[in-house]
């Protein structure tokens, strides 16, 4: 049977991108869907049509911003031989996103969070779940470190130094959107980066 209604007149992986980055520039709230329908250069029924409400869009969105600016970091946590070059390369990446110049500075996964509303609750917890998969992606790669005997930590360390670099990272998107250069976002880093041994020897992160 032929298949009824308009075809599409639009690239939807081209409209994703034009959204990423409306969102990108102007937060979740600060978006309006004209804002959206200009700037992806459809009506609004069409955005209804092929994505769903704001909050359905503006979750493929952060799937495609995971997938783009949001891969070098988590990646950066594999790459590397030992846990310390894996922290660093990223935090590293993280500063090379965030500082980017062909994109605002900042994470979306930070800053782009609605602050307010309360019918927008659903969205600032479903950021929230993700910025809990970064933590629970560092606390991994520290663990893997302790299990294959690299690091002295403790098993009930793990959680402390994980939190501490998760804050390192995340913070650093809000330097950027500060003014920090990539550079001053290093020197922040270098001096993170001095406490490894500490936070990593045989005691255990104290909980006083």
């Amino acid at each position: 049977m032929t298949g009824r209604g308009r075809p599409r007149t639009f690239d939807p992986d081209t409209a994703l991108q034009q959204a990423l980055e409306v969102f990108w520039a102007r937060g979740y709230e600060g978006t309006s869907l004209s804002d959206l329908a200009e700037a992806m250069g459809i009506a609004s029924a069409s955005i209804y049509a092929c994505f769903g409400t704001k909050a359905d869009l503006f979750r493929e969105v952060m799937t495609l911003y995971g997938r783009t600016a949001g891969a070098p970091p988590r990646a950066a946590l594999d790459e590397h031989g030992s846990t310390r070059d894996s922290i660093l390369a990223m935090l590293r990446a993280t500063a090379d996103q965030v500082t980017r110049p062909d994109a605002p500075h900042y994470c979306m996964l930070i800053l782009a969070a609605p602050t307010g509303s309360v019918e927008n609750h659903a969205v600032r917890e479903f950021l929230a779940d993700i910025r809990r998969s970064q933590f629970a992606a560092i606390r991994g790669r520290i663990a893997r470190g302790v299990d294959e005997g690299e690091l002295g930590l403790r098993a009930d360390g793990i959680d402390g130094v994980a939190r501490f670099f998760t804050t390192v990272m995340q913070g650093l998107s809000v330097q950027a959107r500060d003014g920090a250069t990539r550079s001053e976002l290093e020197e922040g880093i270098l001096c993170a980066m001095i406490g490894w041994n500490d936070l990593t020897a045989s005691a255990a992160v104290s909980r006083g």
